[in-house]
């Protein structure tokens, strides 16, 4: 049995890759709700609650390795070889992690939601997030995201959209992530800033969509165009009204892009092991 809470709709059909969506820190697998309701027709949907978030809490150890495991040992023993990996920001090093560690030979692609292979700037890299956060900043975002919660994710909510985003998206998330455990969150955040994929993305050999918000508040374009330039098989797809969650900005848009996939890698069964 698998140690992470999964959410899952849909049945698996012959030859069709199976859709895994890993969301975002200080969510759950319950913000792809669009996804597992609309996509659930064409393919089985997972979409797990990461360690420290959701229902895995701390029955998973709150890193990104950690978390890259259990999703290699869940796609083992659901016996899944055929899947599109989905990652939305922090899912994004989730999914990296685990091609990293256990290789891409169950992936027939992957969609990168608007993320960077490495999140904090400094002198060698200036492509992570848009407000500049480096490794001296990053240390007082540790220490009050464990202090102060509460007050943090009104506005860790409001910057996961567009800022003319629909108020009932922001007070849904707003409301979902106060619920999240300070502490395992800091635990999270402590490992997810401390990835750097960029040698890997060269070696990434699997058919990759780079899924930007063209109003993020969190990536720049100047990131995905890094990735399009150093990966062997990449697209940028832009979602024009969307900030840093196109799959619940424009939902309607980014499920039709997932499913054009999953249709155009139906019969392709693990492209490859790195």
């Amino acid at each position: 049995m698998s140690r992470l809470h999964l959410h899952r709709a849909g049945r698996r059909r012959p030859g069709v890759p199976i859709l895994i969506l890993l969301h975002g820190w200080s969510c759950h697998g319950g913000f792809f709700a669009p996804q597992l309701e609309a996509l659930s027709g064409l393919t089985e949907v997972i979409a797990p609650d990461l360690p420290g978030h959701g229902k895995t809490g701390d029955t998973v150890a709150p890193t990104i390795e950690a978390g890259a495991d259990a999703l290699a040992a869940m796609m083992q023993q659901e016996g899944i070889a055929n899947a599109v990996l989905v990652g939305w920001s922090m899912g994004a090093l989730v999914a990296w992690s685990m091609i990293e560690r256990h290789g891409s030979g169950r992936l027939a692609g992957l969609v990168v939601e608007d993320m960077a292979p490495r999140v904090i700037n400094g002198p060698d890299w200036t492509l992570g997030t848009l407000n500049g956060l480096d490794g001296p900043r990053n240390a007082v975002f540790l220490k009050a995201i464990e202090g102060q919660w509460p007050l943090l994710a009104p506005a860790t909510a409001r910057r996961s959209f567009a800022a003319d985003a629909p108020r009932e998206l922001v007070d849904f998330a707003e409301r979902e992530m106060r619920r999240a455990s300070p502490p395992l969150l800091a635990a999270m955040w402590r490992s997810l800033t401390t990835q750097d994929f960029r040698p890997l993305t060269p070696r990434i050999d699997v058919p990759v969509v780079l899924a930007r918000g063209a109003q993020s508040q969190l990536y720049s374009l100047a990131a995905a165009e890094w990735q399009a330039a150093h990966l062997a098989h990449a697209r940028i797809e832009t979602f024009p009204r969307s900030g840093h969650s196109p799959h619940l900005e424009e939902a309607s848009r980014f499920n039709d892009m997932l499913a054009r996939l999953v249709e155009s890698r139906a019969g392709v069964q693990g492209v490859a092991d790195t």
